[in-house]
């Protein structure tokens, strides 16, 4: 039978003296504490299997979650959980939608990565209402880091981290890093086709991932945490459309303090329903990057326009009252930036009227031709990696870094 020894070392005074062969009793007698450093072993059996709840003492939350229901849902893109270990095994289950079950949905089922120390090893589509994956195996214990993010977006696909089982040492959450981004936006936030490089096809989570997008490799380059609240099509005043049709219910700002949207069920999560609780974790620094669909609406119209922007200034008010220390950054322009100066526009209006200075803007470049496309027009990776490190000059600007 394989047994790991966790060696560490902590102050006699901490613990009974009955737990230590030899410890030293302090004879004064006048309460002083015994400092000595004592030495203890904790022994774990590599060969039982144990079973842990996705909740918040074993697990990193990243981005917006909720468990409920021994699970811990997930909903908008980059949402997950994060753990480390030390063992041989480990497993996780997922529990899929409403779309796992149903063959006409195909297109619009959850996207899963999950990740081991860095190095992703499952990558896949849940097509059955529960998934089990073997995600690590060894001869011997090593140091892991599990990482499970939802590649896909959540209007069309939600799920739920269940049971995580291992051998090995109890699971814990993984540090906080120093810094957290909130990233608010649309299909260029989501990674919208960015697995397919032919600009005539359309949507698919299967070619959507969001550790391909600017967002995500921005939030790598610093080093830093991240939530994403973004959903393809969306806008600030109306989402995507190719007439003169206002798309009011395809708008972000109704849905920012929730933990999500989608029109799928599962179970009774339900994620436009759970509001989301700004005080877990304040974010350093809110980028906003809404407009592109606005735009299709819009178009060179002047009335038209100005309402995005005055819809705009109020929405920097909501996101204010809900991170009243967060610097908050504006951008525009990678699919388009023809209401770039609207957005300038409410923003300076916001700060009139406020007297709030800790906001800027910043422009974009608009996707270059050369670069190449993906599915619908959408950036391509390399026109990603652009984005964020612009993105990552401007942020260290603003933090200091």
């Amino acid at each position: 039978m394989k047994f790991l020894k966790i060696v560490s070392l902590i102050s006699a005074a901490a613990v009974s003296a009955a737990v230590f062969a030899g410890c030293n009793k302090n004879d004064a007698g006048d309460g002083g504490e015994n400092t000595a450093e004592q030495t203890t072993e904790v022994t774990y059996d590599m060969n039982t299997e144990t079973a842990y709840k996705a909740n918040y003492d074993n697990v990193k939350a990243l981005g917006r979650t909720y468990f409920n229901e021994d699970k811990l849902y997930c909903a908008l893109s980059g949402s997950g959980a994060e753990f480390s270990f030390t063992g041989t095994k480990c497993t996780v289950s997922i529990t899929g939608d409403s779309t796992s079950l149903s063959p006409t949905n195909a297109d619009n089922q959850v996207r899963v990565g999950i990740y081991v120390n860095g190095e992703r090893v499952i990558d896949d589509m849940i097509d059955n209402l529960q998934e089990t994956y073997d995600v690590f195996s060894s001869d011997t214990a090593e140091d892991v880091t599990v990482s499970i993010v939802k590649l896909s977006e959540s209007p069309m696909s939600t799920m739920g981290i269940g049971n995580i089982t291992v051998k090995g040492t109890p699971i814990k959450p993984t540090e906080n890093k120093d810094i957290l981004i909130e990233f608010i936006g649309d299909s260029i936030t989501c990674g919208y086709g960015i697995d397919d490089p032919d600009k005539d096809h359309h949507f698919s989570t299967k070619t959507e991932d969001v550790t391909k997008a600017y967002a995500y490799k921005t939030a790598q380059a610093l080093n830093a945490d991240y939530s994403m609240v973004s959903f393809s099509g969306y806008g600030i005043i109306s989402g995507y459309t190719n007439g003169d049709k206002k798309v009011s219910a395809q708008t972000v700002p109704q849905f920012y303090t929730k933990l999500g949207y989608s029109w799928s069920t599962n179970g009774s999560f339900t994620p436009a329903n759970v509001e989301w609780d700004f005080s877990k974790r304040q974010p350093d620094i809110i980028v906003l990057n809404l407009g592109t669909n606005d735009d299709s609406y819009t178009q060179n119209d002047p009335d038209k326009q100005e309402e995005y922007s005055t819809a705009y200034t109020e929405f920097l008010k909501t996101i204010r009252a809900n991170n009243p220390d967060a610097r908050i950054l504006c951008v525009l322009g990678i699919m388009g930036d023809r209401l770039f100066d609207h957005v300038q526009l409410a923003v300076n209006n916001y700060t009139e009227e406020t007297g709030d200075t800790n906001i800027s803007a910043m422009k974009f470049d608009v996707q270059d031709p050369a670069d190449g496309y993906s599915a619908d027009w959408h950036p391509s990776i390399t026109t990603h990696d652009k984005a964020a490190e612009k993105l990552t000059a401007e942020i260290k600007a603003i933090l200091g870094l």
